[in-house]
């Protein structure tokens, strides 16, 4: 396939180009997009995290007073760190109609195609709005998002329908998992390891609770809820990281791990989470405070979002599945800033070029035929919002 063909390159390899890996800042990428949408006369509105380092983008383009159509982006990206790349992460590579770097899958590439197709939009003139919404730390968490979503109660109205970008290959995906991250801190009492009996153990009551946890993720598993849409077709439950401990012959007084669990978007996780620390509050702790009044437990709640869930034959996902051109709808086990969106009044759909197996790996690429199909998809969206 030709590029010159696609008015989106340029745009990609020069988004592609900023490091904005989720450790970095973020803000010369938000910079250029606002100078950017600024020679085309449209306002943007930033926020910014609490250091001043990182910031969403909020802009619309067309009439302020109507509904109108959200695209919704992130501006982040994975690290490239311990990788086997074969060209620079941050320089698009072209090759066999396929363009390489960190973020051409996962999601430049759509944040690129909507702002490249924005000027034919603006000559047609737009009788329906686009907004645009990028946003900073969507891969640690959806973290950034909300200060965006907050933002947008001050708006004269609320989009009627939200484009979350993420790469599905231009399928639309109707709903989505949730995810809820907890830290647990198990706070023992140290002594010698000779004198376990005077001691509380924290890895070994951390342990337990690991032992829980696997046990409610295989009665999930045999048990359900099920969504056989999803894949799996189940609410996951794991342990992902895990430290304690001092030294062998020390009986350790502090040990923390961090659990996820992944639900069903229809899957109230209030019972699970409870369960939990009920567990450890009722079956646990009263042992360890025969030893010391000071064991116990803490919780801390980490970055966390909900499930998506739309009626893949509503008018929502039915508009959605005309743009992007496939009459078909699935339903993924990838989490995005879709359900953020959806709880807010927002009817929201996932769609974006791409395909979610090439993200997050070395050598990430995106190919040109998913990029035409993507502008293919801005020039239907023009058809509706423009002026005849």
């Amino acid at each position: 396939m030709n590029t010159k063909d696609l008015i989106s390159i340029d745009m990609i390899k020069r988004l592609v180009s900023f490091d904005t890996t989720s450790r970095n800042s973020n803000l010369l990428l938000i910079e250029y997009i606002r100078d950017y949408l600024a020679d085309l006369n449209i306002d943007s509105h930033l926020s910014f995290d609490d250091e001043g380092k990182k910031a969403n983008l909020y802009a619309t383009c067309g009439p302020q007073d109507r509904p109108g159509i959200l695209m919704s982006g992130h501006t982040d990206c994975v690290p490239v760190d311990g990788q086997d790349w074969k060209t620079d992460p941050f320089t698009v590579h072209e090759q066999d109609d396929c363009l390489y770097g960190r973020g051409t899958t996962d999601m430049k590439s759509f944040i690129a195609i909507t702002l490249a197709t924005l000027p034919p939009m603006l000559e047609h003139g737009l009788k329906i709005p686009i907004h645009l919404a990028f946003s900073y730390d969507e891969e640690i968490g959806c973290v950034g998002v909300h200060r965006l979503i907050e933002q947008l109660d001050s708006m004269p109205t609320k989009p009627k329908l939200c484009f979350v970008g993420e790469p599905t290959s231009l399928q639309v995906v109707t709903g989505h998992k949730g995810k809820y991250s907890v830290r647990c801190h198990v706070h023992g009492l140290e002594c010698h390891s000779a004198l376990t009996h005077q001691g509380v153990n924290a890895v070994e009551i951390a342990a337990e609770l690991v032992t829980l946890l696997r046990k409610i993720g295989q009665r999930l598993r045999e048990q359900g809820p099920f969504d056989e849409a999803f894949e799996p077709p189940f609410t996951t439950v794991h342990t992902g990281l895990i430290q304690g401990g001092t030294a062998l012959n020390i009986i350790p007084k502090s040990c923390w791990f961090e659990y996820e669990i992944r639900n069903l978007p229809d899957h109230d996780v209030t019972l699970l989470l409870a369960e939990i620390r009920d567990y450890a509050e009722q079956h646990l702790l009263p042992d360890m405070r025969k030893v010391s009044d000071q064991a116990g437990f803490s919780w801390e709640t980490l970055p966390s979002y909900p499930g998506m869930t739309v009626d893949e034959d509503s008018e929502v996902a039915n508009t959605a599945k005309g743009l992007c051109g496939n009459p078909s709808s699935a339903k993924v086990s990838f989490g995005t800033e879709g359900g953020l969106f959806q709880v807010a009044g927002i009817p929201t759909v996932v769609c974006g070029p791409g395909n979610i197996s090439q993200a997050h790996k070395p050598n990430e690429f995106i190919s040109l035929d998913q990029v035409a199909r993507g502008e293919a998809f801005a020039s239907r969206l023009m058809a509706q919002v423009c002026d005849p």
